[in-house]
């Protein structure tokens, strides 16, 4: 699932009305004056119609006769999508975001973990060992190392060999790379690497007890680490 790749003026006005919209600016149920956002953002008519099919088609808006264009409920919104992620991470519901995706994670990733240990190829390991790998390296960039972090991720619900198990990165992705992000971009939390390959080694001695187990840590550390984060969010004034 990709995020809108839009640029320009287009691309800055699709970001702009989604997280106002997904930060509550723009209400749910609202009648959207679409001349009037134009004027505002100076852009013509066209790009706002351009836009708007954008945030439509990740649920947040839709358009109806006689009622206009208006501001869907919560409940139609695409909350997996990448971009209304990030917006939901850059306009203050961050913290209930990173929550959500550890419960999702506690429940899946212990479980693949162990699948993994039985049913991993030499690929599957290689494909591990190479995203430990790039997980080591010292990073400037917290985009980068939250890449090399969400590849192992990817890789270990390959090694599962259940195709539906494997499509699960759909889910976890978008809001692991954003919470990576902000780990990494923090610089004061713990080394990764060893939890990590932790859970490979069980991988690799085909240890599915073991492998849940390590998983099982790594996830305490990764709630360690929200926790952490969480706290100095909280006491840092907002700008």
């Amino acid at each position: 699932m990709a995020s809108y790749s839009g640029r320009g003026v287009h691309g800055q006005v699709v970001h702009k009305l989604g997280a106002r919209i997904v930060g509550g600016e723009i209400a749910e149920g609202e009648i959207l004056d679409i001349g009037a956002l134009g004027t505002e953002l100076d852009v013509s008519l066209t790009v706002m119609r351009e836009a708007l099919k954008v945030l439509a088609g990740k649920g947040l808006t839709d358009a109806r006769q006689k009622r206009g264009t208006y501001v869907r409920e919560r409940t139609h919104w695409n909350l997996l999508d990448p971009d209304v992620i990030h917006w939901r991470m850059e306009t203050g519901d961050g913290t209930q975001l990173l929550r959500d995706l550890a419960d999702v994670r506690s429940i899946v990733e212990p479980a693949a973990a162990h699948r993994a240990a039985l049913h991993r190829t030499d690929a599957d390991l290689a494909a591990l060992e190479t995203a430990l790998d790039a997980m080591a390296q010292p990073q400037a960039d917290p985009t980068a190392a939250a890449e090399a972090d969400t590849a192992f991720h990817r890789a270990l619900l390959a090694a599962t060999g259940n195709e539906m198990l494997r499509r699960m990165d759909m889910l976890l992705e978008p809001g692991l790379r954003e919470r990576d992000r902000m780990v990494h971009a923090h610089g004061d939390a713990d080394d990764p690497v060893p939890s990590h390959r932790a859970v490979l080694d069980a991988v690799r001695h085909q240890d599915p007890a073991r492998a849940e187990l390590a998983m099982l840590d790594l996830l305490a550390k990764a709630a360690k680490d929200l926790a952490h984060l969480t706290h100095t969010s909280d006491a840092t004034p907002h700008r």
